[in-house]
C-alpha cells in the first residue's frame, strides 16, 4: 500500500515513469517510485561534502606542485611546468574510463565510493613518503641538492594514484549528484540547474582553504602535515558520502552506452541505399505505452540525415511482431538514431573547448611563479605563499555564481522565457571572452613586472624578491574566475545535459577531458613557443623567469582564444539542443533549441 501511494504521488507531481532506484527497497523490476523532493537537497549535501574534500585536496596539491618539484625536488622551471602539465593532464583524462565502467558496469555509487579509496590511498603514500625517514627526501632535512630517488619515485606513485582515483570520482561524483533531481519533473529541473551552480561554490570553498590554509601550511609548517590534513578528511568525508546512501537515487548501469552507437552506424552503413521516408513518422521508434524501461524519447530532427536511415523500417520488418524482435545491428529507434547524432554533435564544441585547457594550465603554473618572485609581504613577519594568491579566482567565481544564480537567471528568464535563462553555448561562449581578457591583461601585468626586472635586477643587482606587489596579480585572476564562473560551468552543464541519459557519467567525463587534452596541448605548446624562440635568440619560456618573455606567451594564447571564439561562434549559431519528447503531448516534437533556449 505504502508504495503504491508513493508511486501515485510521483506521477501526480509530473514525474512520468518510474526509472531510479531508491536504496535497497526495490521491486520485482529493480525499481521503486521516486522519494519525495524534500530529500532532494539532503542527499545532494552528503555527496557535496566529498566533492568539497576531493577538491580541498587536489588544489592544495596541484597549485603549490610546481614549488614543490622546483624547491624539493630540485627540477628546473621547464620541466617542473611539463610534469605539472603531464600529472593534470592524465588526471583529467583518467575519467574518460571511470566513466564509462561507471554507467557500463558498476553505477556510480560503487564507483565513487571505490575511486574515494584509491585516492584516500594515494594521500597516504604522501604522507607517508613525508614522515618516514627512510622515505623523506633527504636524511635531517629537506634542503638537499640531490633528494632520494625513493621519494621521488613514491611521491610519483602517490601522485597518480591520486590520478587513478580521481578518474572515477570526478565522472561520477557531479552525474550522481544531478541524478537526484528529476528532468521531468519542473521545480527540480530548475533546481538541477541551480545545483551546477552551487556545486561549483562549494568546489571553489575547497579551492580557497586547499590554496590558502593547506599552502600555508606546506610553505610554513612543512608538506608531511599538510598532507596528514588532507588525509583525515578525505577519510572522514568518505564515511559521511556512505553513511548518506539511504538519501540517494540510483541509477542501474545499462551495459555498454557505447554498442548502440556503433549498431546505429551499423544500421545507417546498411541501408544507405534506401530512400528516405516522405514523413519522418514512419521511422521505427518504440511505443510509449509499451516502452516503460528505455527512458525519455527523443524528438526527430533534421540534421545528419543520413543516420535517419537506420530507423527506416524494411518490408521484412513492417511486421509488429518483427520490429518487437528486431536485430539493433539492422534496425534502431528513432531515440537512438537522435542520441548517435547527439555524440557527434558534440565533437565540434568539444574540439573548440580545448583552449579552455590551455589557459587554465597557466594559473597554476606560471601565474604562481610570477607570484613567487613579487613582493608578497603582508607585515613585516607575513608574507603569503604564492599560490594562495591563486584564491582570487575562486573569489571571483564564487561571487560570480552567487549573483548570477539569485540575480541574473531570475532577470533572464523573465526577459527571455527561457528557464536557464541564456542558453548553455552562450554562457560557455561569455567565458571565452573573460578568458580572452584575462590573457591580455596577465601579458600587460608581466610587461609591468619584466620592467621592475629591468631595473632592480639587471641594473640594481637586487637579489631576491621584486618590490612589485603581488596584487598586481589580483585582476588577471579575478577575470580568469569570472571566465571559470560562465564556461566550466556552463560545459559542465552542457556534457552532462547533451548527452544520452545512460552516458552522464560518460558526459561529466568529456568535460573533464577537455582540462586534461588542453593541459596536454599546453605542454606541447611550451616545447613548440620554447624550441622556435630560443633559435631566435631569446626563449619566452626559459629556465629563469625574469629572463623570459612570458608576456609574449600570454599575448599567443589572447590571439588563440580570439580566433578559436570566431569558430565556436559559427558552430553555436547552427547548434541543435537535445529535443525530448513531452510526456503529456506525446506528438508535441518541433525542432528547436530546446530546454536551452537561443544560440549565440
Amino acid at each position: 500500500m505504502e508504495q503504491e501511494a508513493r508511486r501515485k504521488d510521483a506521477k501526480d507531481a509530473g514525474r512520468g515513469e518510474e526509472k531510479w532506484v531508491h536504496d535497497s527497497s526495490v521491486d520485482h523490476k529493480g525499481k521503486v517510485p521516486l522519494r519525495a523532493s524534500t530529500g532532494v537537497w539532503k542527499a545532494s549535501l552528503f555527496i557535496i561534502t566529498i566533492e568539497f574534500s576531493e577538491r580541498l585536496s587536489y588544489f592544495g596539491i596541484a597549485t603549490n606542485l610546481i614549488t614543490y618539484l622546483t624547491t624539493v625536488l630540485h627540477q628546473d622551471l621547464n620541466t617542473a611546468a611539463k610534469n605539472v602539465k603531464y600529472w593534470a593532464g592524465v588526471t583529467t583524462i583518467m575519467p574518460l574510463a571511470g566513466g564509462f565502467l561507471a554507467d557500463a558496469y558498476f553505477g556510480r555509487f560503487t564507483m565513487v565510493l571505490l575511486s574515494s579509496l584509491i585516492y584516500l590511498m594515494g594521500l597516504s603514500l604522501l604522507t607517508l613518503s613525508e614522515f618516514i625517514q627512510r622515505l623523506k627526501p633527504c636524511n635531517l632535512s629537506n634542503t638537499c641538492q640531490n633528494p632520494r630517488k625513493v621519494h621521488e619515485v613514491l611521491f610519483f606513485l602517490a601522485l597518480y594514484f591520486i590520478s587513478l582515483g580521481t578518474g572515477g570520482h570526478k565522472p561520477c561524483l557531479q552525474s550522481f549528484g544531478a541524478d537526484q533531481f528529476d528532468d521531468d519533473h519542473l521545480e527540480e529541473r530548475k533546481k538541477k540547474m541551480s545545483y551546477f551552480n552551487w556545486w561549483n561554490f562549494a568546489l571553489c570553498c575547497g579551492l580557497v582553504l586547499g590554496v590558502i590554509v593547506i599552502v600555508y601550511v606546506q610553505d610554513k609548517v612543512g608538506w608531511g602535515v599538510a598532507n596528514l590534513i588532507l588525509t583525515i578528511v578525505m577519510a572522514v568525508t568518505i564515511i559521511a558520502f556512505y553513511m548518506g546512501k539511504i538519501y540517494y537515487r540510483y541509477r542501474l548501469p545499462q551495459g555498454s552506452p557505447l554498442t548502440p552507437l556503433l549498431q546505429v552506424l551499423v544500421a545507417a552503413i546498411r541501408k544507405r541505399n534506401l530512400p528516405y521516408p516522405s514523413n519522418p513518422s514512419q521511422l521505427y521508434e518504440v511505443p510509449r505505452s509499451s516502452n516503460m524501461s528505455q527512458g525519455r524519447l527523443l524528438c526527430h530532427t533534421s540534421r545528419l540525415r543520413f543516420l535517419d536511415k537506420a530507423a527506416i523500417v524494411e518490408v521484412m520488418e513492417s511486421n509488429s511482431t518483427e520490429r518487437t524482435h528486431h536485430n539493433p545491428w539492422r534496425l534502431a529507434t528513432v531515440t537512438k538514431v537522435e542520441e548517435m547524432k547527439l555524440i557527434l554533435s558534440m565533437i565540434p564544441i568539444w574540439l573548440t573547448s580545448l583552449i579552455f585547457g590551455v589557459c587554465l594550465q597557466q594559473a597554476s603554473t606560471f601565474f604562481v611563479k610570477q607570484a613567487a618572485i613579487m613582493d608578497r609581504k603582508i607585515s613585516e613577519n607575513f608574507d603569503i605563499p604564492p599560490a594562495s594568491i591563486y584564491s582570487l579566482a575562486a573569489v571571483g567565481m564564487m561571487v560570480l555564481i552567487t549573483i548570477y544564480d539569485k540575480i541574473l537567471i531570475p532577470f533572464l528568464r523573465k526577459v527571455t522565457g527561457n528557464e536557464r535563462g541564456i542558453s548553455i553555448l552562450q554562457r560557455i561562449g561569455i567565458g571565452m571572452v573573460f578568458f580572452t581578457l584575462s590573457m591580455i591583461t596577465a601579458a600587460c601585468v608581466e610587461m609591468k613586472r619584466l620592467k621592475a626586472v629591468e631595473k632592480e635586477i639587471i641594473q640594481g643587482g637586487k637579489k631576491g624578491s621584486l618590490s612589485i606587489s603581488v596584487f598586481w596579480l589580483a585582476p588577471q585572476y579575478i577575470i580568469y574566475g569570472l571566465g571559470e564562473g560562465f564556461a566550466l560551468v556552463g560545459l559542465q552543464e552542457y556534457f552532462y545535459d547533451q548527452v544520452p541519459d545512460s552516458m552522464r557519467s560518460l558526459g561529466i567525463a568529456f568535460y573533464l577531458s577537455v582540462i586534461g587534452v588542453g593541459s596536454f596541448l599546453s605542454s606541447f605548446l611550451i616545447i613548440i613557443v620554447d624550441h622556435i624562440t630560443g633559435k631566435a635568440g631569446k626563449s619566452w619560456i626559459g629556465k629563469d623567469l625574469n629572463m623570459s618573455r612570458l608576456d609574449n606567451f600570454y599575448w599567443m594564447l589572447a590571439t588563440l582564444i580570439v580566433l578559436n571564439f570566431c569558430v565556436y561562434v559559427f558552430l553555436a549559431r547552427n547548434y541543435t539542443y537535445k529535443n525530448v519528447e513531452k510526456r503529456v503531448i506525446v506528438s508535441d516534437c518541433h525542432e528547436s533549441d530546446g530546454a536551452a533556449g537561443l544560440v549565440l
